[in-house]
């Protein structure tokens, strides 16, 4: 627990930043119309993209013993890659809607 205060007080306005930055983006999200949220998805996808690649760079580089960057790194590889992944699930589907049906069979 010791380690974990001292690592909160070394970064604590780092911290500040990261949580004043999730409101932030919460009250940004929560303002933009119903209609414009799927392209605002796939348009997020390139972002969580350099996340993913950026955890990678981090988990790389970090000691072996350093377990909570490991674990923080690791974490945001999985949710990186299920936003990209679910973004372009939906993108996918959104485009489905503007595909031209094929007409059925005439017998």
């Amino acid at each position: 627990m010791d380690q974990f205060m001292d690592f909160f007080a070394l970064h604590y306005d780092k911290i500040t930043i990261v949580i004043l930055s999730v409101f932030l983006g919460i009250e940004i999200i929560g303002r933009v119309p119903s209609v414009l949220h799927t392209p605002l998805m796939s348009g997020a996808n390139a972002i969580h993209g350099v996340v993913v690649i950026g955890a990678i760079i981090i988990m790389g580089q970090a000691e072996p013993d350093n377990y909570m960057a490991l674990v923080l790194g690791f974490l945001a590889v999985v949710l990186g890659t299920l936003n990209v992944v679910g973004g372009f699930v939906v993108t996918d589907r959104m485009l489905e809607m503007f595909r031209k049906k094929k007409a059925p069979p005439k017998p």
